[in-house]
């Protein structure tokens, strides 16, 4: 029997069973922000919208929603975020921001940077235990207690700027790991250090034979490179002849249902998916149980969040909030199957900061939710209101139906033939006709979409597909110096970042069909 397995995994099982009381999200937000508030009372911020006089307040959520304004991330960085990475202390949060995560944007567009506060850092741990906790659910054998966890991340050496550090969220993080994990942590210290993305992925392929693997972390197409370069390097059929004991894969950072089919082929043993909602403003959400791709909302660590109905009347058809004064929803007044845009007050010093993604609760009594797009990659040339989650199951469905792998695809809105059009590129290997293919496209977007069907007959003239090869996307992220850890291929993109992938696409040596 695997001793230590067998004392870790009845540990998670006493953990979730006391931690599985019911209990109230509106009064656990409630709590959170009355904490938000009273810790960041003397900063910069907290003192301009009088956190303390708030405090006293009998309703003090209405006084902060009241006096507090809607903050992008242009609005936040530029008035308040830009200071502390100028080394002054107490901006948004007490102290000095040590560490700033740099997210990974789209292609076309700079890296933002978020701070991240040693509060955020403890809150991020205690979340990554909460859905550790929750792998008793999963019916997996006490062994897998010891293996190994491979985190495919962001390097740990983080580039120094002064007096504070920078880098990818996950390298963040993985640079201050309790000491207890770093038995079972790969790829290790000294590899994780490796800035040279390419060299690192060489090194992990060098010592897979070596680790015993259960769990896998990573955004899905650097993970199937990876997995690719694993088993063409020892000639294997399935990840399990060297990892036999692999059975958990946790995602995250786009959709996994482009990269199922192919990830499938990697293995010959049952792998659980297990998807997280970790952002660099946060560990915000993830799968509790399995076979449910909806995933728990955590209202009680260091997050209060709020909801803008994703609407016309809120939204321009850009994805761009119509004021800064918007009436937002509560946990306790939302509802199931509407979208909503989320808004964060966090222990990293966002306050009210819209974050850009757009979520649908599927089982409110539950808290459960999915993400369905961005608030400005939907694709609304004319009121099709077509969202990145329609694509996704789309085009899961077409891999299906003509029995090939799709990884990656991109779509943009076109003027065409004095009306409008979509263009999309998919990305596959597999041979393919392309007019079955764009047909049948246009047929389940119709079905998934009413706004969609409607425009179709109308205002949105056609749907232009091209097929290239699935590296072409890696290449093009390469080029924009975006490889690696976070880096995410963006499903929708504006006219500019679409001119230069379509010229990327044309310099190439590839056929496109």
């Amino acid at each position: 029997m695997a001793i230590l397995g067998s004392i870790i995994k009845k540990g998670i099982e006493l953990r979730t069973r006391i931690s599985s009381e019911k209990k109230n999200p509106m009064l656990e937000q409630k709590k959170e922000l009355k904490k938000l508030l009273r810790k960041a009372q003397f900063t910069m911020f907290g003192q301009m919208y009088e956190f303390e006089a708030m405090l006293d307040a009998k309703n003090f959520i209405r006084k902060f929603r009241d006096t507090v304004p809607v903050y992008d991330y242009d609005a936040l960085f530029s008035s308040w975020w830009n200071k502390a990475l100028h080394d002054q202390e107490d901006v948004c949060w007490p102290g000095r921001v040590k560490y700033f995560a740099l997210s990974s944007g789209t292609s076309g567009s700079s890296s933002k940077h978020i701070p991240v506060t040693k509060d955020m850092v403890k809150a991020i741990q205690k979340t990554s235990l909460k859905q550790i906790y929750s792998l008793s659910k999963y019916n997996l054998p006490k062994s897998l207690f010891e293996k190994g966890i491979l985190m495919l991340g962001g390097s740990t050496h983080l580039s120094q700027k002064g007096r504070f550090f920078e880098g990818d969220l996950s390298g963040i993080t993985a640079s201050q790991i309790p000491f207890w994990f770093q038995h079972f942590y790969k790829p290790g210290r000294k590899i994780s250090k490796e800035k040279d993305w390419n060299a690192k992925l060489e090194e992990i392929t060098e010592k897979a034979p070596s680790w015993d693997i259960g769990i896998i972390v990573g955004v899905p197409a650097w993970i199937q490179l990876l997995l690719e370069k694993i088993i063409k390097r020892y000639n294997l059929q399935s990840i399990h002849e060297i990892w036999p004991n692999l059975q958990v894969y946790v995602h995250g950072g786009v959709s996994i249902e482009p990269y199922r089919k192919s990830l499938d082929k990697f293995f010959s043993k049952k792998v659980f998916f297990i998807e997280t909602y970790l952002a660099s403003e946060g560990f915000i959400a993830y799968q509790d149980e399995p076979e449910n791709r909806s995933m728990k909302l955590i209202t009680n660590n260091g997050i209060f969040f709020e909801f803008i109905p994703f609407t016309s009347e809120y939204f321009t058809s850009e994805g761009d909030l119509k004021t800064n004064r918007p009436k937002t929803l509560l946990i306790d007044e939302v509802e199931d199957h509407k979208e909503y845009a989320v808004l964060l007050s966090t222990c990293s010093g966002a306050w009210r900061y819209l974050i850009g993604d757009v979520i649908r609760f599927t089982q409110l009594e539950k808290r459960e939710i999915v993400i369905t797009g961005r608030t400005k990659h939907f694709l609304s040339l004319c009121g099709e209101h077509l969202s990145v989650d329609n694509m996704n199951k789309a085009i899961e469905m077409v891999a299906e139906h003509f029995n090939i792998t799709i990884n990656e695809f991109v779509v943009a809105g076109i003027p065409y033939e004095n009306m409008l059009a979509h263009r999309w590129y998919i990305g596959t290997n597999d041979e393919v006709d392309v007019d079955l293919l764009t047909q049948k496209l246009d047929d389940l977007l119709c079905i998934l979409n009413d706004d969609y069907r409607v425009e179709r007959s109308s205002a949105l003239k056609d749907i232009l597909v091209k097929v290239v090869p699935t590296n072409v996307f890696i290449s093009f992220l390469e080029s924009k110096g975006k490889v690696g850890a976070q880096n995410k291929f963006p499903r929708v993109m504006k006219q500019e970042a679409f001119d230069e992938w379509e010229n990327f696409v044309r310099s190439q040596n590839i056929s496109v069909r």
